[in-house]
């Protein structure tokens, strides 16, 4: 008997010790976190500093997200890392991206004009990293091979510039 009560007793600690190692699993996608460029200070990362530009009203929201440069993950709905937002303001704006580990990712940016939170295909702008071609052709959805840049442990930099319709 004191057999088998150890031996539910071990099975049921392995269950939750494998429900606890899901949890972080999980917990790695879909995290907003606050705008903060102090992250990028010296000595931060891994970690990207994104400078978008081209920004065209002080209207509205930007809307940043990080993902891995992955097919099965680049702008893949709920696959992103980590988002921030802040009122848009016209001209250049930079943004201090926190990444998990280093590796190899993806940035995508929205300019949500009117602040409703749903995309304008005609008004609201887009962008991502690397400056792809975002066109009738892909759908707005350039490859993931396209928009990937490494990031080791340190805070790396980028440009991005705004697209409008």
């Amino acid at each position: 008997m004191t057999k088998t009560i150890t031996a539910i007793t071990g099975t049921a600690a392995l269950a939750l010790a494998g429900l606890s190692l899901a949890v972080p699993a999980q917990a790695q996608y879909r995290e907003k976190i606050t705008h903060d460029l102090s992250k990028c200070d010296a000595g931060g990362g891994p970690a990207v500093m994104v400078s978008i530009t081209d920004i065209k009203e002080s209207t509205g929201t930007i809307r940043i997200q990080s993902y891995r440069a992955t097919k099965q993950d680049w702008l893949e709905k709920g696959r992103w890392i980590y988002r921030m937002e802040a009122p848009a303001r016209a001209g250049t704006m930079k943004f201090c991206m926190p990444l998990p580990a280093p590796g190899h990712y993806g940035i995508a940016v929205r300019h949500d004009l009117d602040g409703d939170g749903k995309t304008d295909i005609f008004g609201d702008g887009g962008a991502m990293s690397n400056n792809p071609s975002i066109n009738i052709f892909n759908m707005g959805k350039p490859s993931y091979k396209k928009v990937g840049f490494d990031v080791a442990n340190r805070v790396e930099r980028i440009s991005i510039r705004m697209r409008y319709r």
